[in-house]
């Protein structure tokens, strides 16, 4: 009787735990951007080690201010440098999930910086 109760229980166990549906986490995101020496933003999207890639740094915006743009010496937005990331920027968008890979939900917000 014993043996019965203990193979129920297990039965049991193995039934409820077949109904669980397992996580699926939101993914792991990175902060692209602030360090020169990190590679390029294309080179990170193509590890598709992250699902997120925060495109970094504001170092100014709000409060009617023109958004300064910081990538810390990947390009300079006042010399228009940053136009090498729009095709950057495009593959990475095609290679993610369904989000958006960047900070921002919309590429027209980095228009200002990247150049097209």
């Amino acid at each position: 009787m014993a043996c019965q109760s203990k193979a129920l229980t297990l039965l049991l166990s193995i039934l409820l735990v077949s109904f669980c549906k397992p996580s699926n986490g939101a993914g792991i995101a990175i902060y692209w951007g602030q360090d020169g020496g990190e590679g390029s933003l294309a080179d990170t999207c193509n590890t598709r080690n992250f699902q997120f890639v925060n495109v970094a740094f504001l170092s100014s915006f709000g409060n009617g201010q023109t958004p300064v743009l910081n990538l810390a010496g990947h390009c300079d937005p006042s010399a228009g440098t940053c136009t090498v990331f729009s095709d950057q920027i495009k593959s990475c968008q095609k290679s993610r999930h369904q989000s958006a890979p960047f900070h921002w939900r919309r590429r027209r917000q980095l228009l200002p910086f990247i150049g097209r």
